[in-house]
């Protein structure tokens, strides 16, 4: 495996990792949500949302794509990003668990594996492939 391609797979790892760790607060959160305060499921839904995607953007921004890019502009990508997937992703949380009886979790758990595919694939082709490492170079040229 050529030296490019390791980086890559360790990224890729790393998103991963993160990301499970953001599925973990936003299942806590929408548990919390849900669960104790009884909110409707998708509020419940929509801000735990919230609550894991500030949590995973700010951890692979630094230790995945190691960016120096502008946070603001990065996180408006994201928004750009959650835009689109929050109201789809809504939609078929609202039709197959409060529609059709699906299990709540299992319904999360399938948009959590869309969410974290796509989101990945967003953040490396668009949000920061011009940025990647350019924390590391940057910390390199402050030496």
């Amino acid at each position: 495996m050529s030296s490019a391609k390791k980086v890559e797979s360790v990224r890729a790892i790393k998103f991963l990792l993160f990301s499970i760790s953001a599925g973990v607060v936003q299942i806590l959160s929408f548990t919390l949500l849900n669960e104790a305060l009884h909110l409707p499921y998708w509020v419940s839904y929509g801000i735990s949302l919230v609550i894991s995607v500030v949590w995973n953007f700010t951890l692979n921004r630094k230790f995945t794509f190691r960016s120096a890019s502008s946070i603001p502009v990065a996180m408006l990508k994201t928004l750009a990003y959650y835009m689109v997937f929050t109201p789809l992703s809504l939609m078929l949380e609202y039709w197959l668990a409060d529609k059709n009886g699906w299990n709540e979790y299992l319904v999360t758990a399938i948009n959590m594996i869309i969410n974290f595919v796509t989101e990945y694939l967003w953040q490396r082709l668009y949000v920061f492939r011009a940025t990647v490492d350019t924390d590391i170079k940057a910390e390199e040229g402050n030496k």
